[in-house]
């Protein structure tokens, strides 16, 4: 190849000392302008191939880099075998995520925030403890973690129970042990019970239906009682109620907790108020004398005291004592509260339970109407006779 060749391949440029004359020199300069142009375009195009080719020889590679980096890693099924994930207050979706990644329940925490953004419950998933598998698909993961899938101990507590009724049932429904229970009920200050309660839980833990998760201990059941009973006392305004009655609220619990004790129906409730402020208020004096107290006293659950039983020389044995005994005799519910702070009108001094398989509970004002109830109570197989 001579020197001319190899300039026209490579586009070099010609100095024109080869030609002469005007229409050589006009030929020369369109033939540099035609070689630069091409130059031009075959720099881009040899760049262009060769990174064709690379893309080319390492396509497969990138495309696998590229799905890993934004596809991550997630098992398949349900997952098999157990683990209990708690779910703090507070934590985050991200936060639970890294959780079951590090419990192996999913293969990774970016599949897991992935499904429940999908699922629409980034900001859903509540605190408690929840029953999980090991090796589980991400949206799997997302189905267990409802709130309705908690591991909760749920337990009923009817009004009226007395504490030593209450506290066995708590241990059964909830699997701790009695004794703890028993001492968490006797730590007033633990249990934030008001200062009127004179350090007593009695009457203080208000019956409802509670749910506890599994670590949730004695004490702290026992402490959402306490707050259940002071946000039903505020939302009725016990401390006003019992202050407009002339009575501390320690007193309104104590006759509540009589209610609730004696009443069969909830629209008794009133008048058997009505009874007792009337005895309490009676000029010359009058005892209460409420079967129930004395049953307290004597750990029985009869409707009735025998004559044995009334000389009973315990302070709550209202036969022999008069006013309020010292403090409640169970736990009363919403109701019988509203009772005590509203009696009904009335000049009823006496009332009776007459037939204990209808509840049906009458009212007397003369102790010659009273003896005829309790006759007819008898009748019915009650009152002891």
């Amino acid at each position: 190849m001579n020197d001319l060749d190899l300039n026209t391949l490579l586009g070099a440029e010609d100095d024109g000392s080869t030609r002469s004359g005007a229409r050589g020199g006009r030929r020369t300069s369109r033939r540099r302008r035609r070689r630069r142009g091409r130059g031009r375009f075959l720099a881009p195009l040899l760049a262009f191939v060769v990174l064709a080719g690379i893309i080319g020889s390492g396509g497969y590679y990138g495309y696998r880099w590229i799905n890993d980096a934004l596809v991550p890693d997630d098992f398949t099924g349900q997952g098999a075998g157990e683990v209990v994930i708690e779910i703090k207050d507070g934590q985050s979706a991200s936060d639970v995520a890294l959780e079951l990644e590090q419990q192996g329940v999913v293969a990774s925490a970016r599949a897991f925030t992935n499904a429940v953004g999908n699922a629409n419950m980034s900001d859903k998933l509540q605190p408690g403890e929840y029953k999980m598998r090991k090796r589980m698909s991400a949206a799997a993961a997302v189905g267990l973690l409802n709130p309705d899938n908690r591991l909760l101990a749920t337990v009923t507590i009817a009004e009226g129970l007395r504490l030593s009724q209450m506290l066995p049932k708590l241990a059964e429904k909830t699997g701790k042990p009695i004794k703890e229970f028993q001492a968490a009920a006797k730590d007033a200050e633990g249990l934030d019970l008001p200062s009127y309660a004179k350090g007593k839980l009695e009457g203080y833990a208000f019956p409802a239906t509670y749910e506890f998760q599994p670590k949730t201990t004695p004490k702290q059941m026992l402490a959402a009682m306490v707050e259940r009973y002071r946000q039903t006392a505020k939302s009725i305004e016990l401390e006003e109620g019992a202050k407009a009655l002339g009575h501390t609220p320690h007193e309104i619990m104590t006759i509540a907790s009589i209610i609730q004790a004696e009443a069969g129906r909830v629209e008794d409730m009133s008048k058997i108020a009505r009874v007792i402020y009337n005895r309490l208020d009676h000029d010359p004096p009058m005892t209460l004398s409420m079967d129930s107290t004395v049953m307290y006293a004597l750990g029985k659950f009869r409707t009735y005291a025998t004559h044995a039983e009334l000389e009973s020389k315990s302070p709550y044995n209202t036969y022999r004592r008069h006013g309020l005994p010292p403090g409640p005799i169970t736990n009363p519910g919403d109701h019988a509260i509203e009772a005590a702070l509203n009696p009904a009108d009335g000049d009823w001094l006496f009332f009776v339970a007459t037939d204990e398989k209808s509840n049906v509970t009458k009212f007397a004002t003369t102790e010659t109407e009273r003896q005829a109830l309790v006759a007819e109570c008898r009748a019915n197989g009650g009152c002891g006779g």
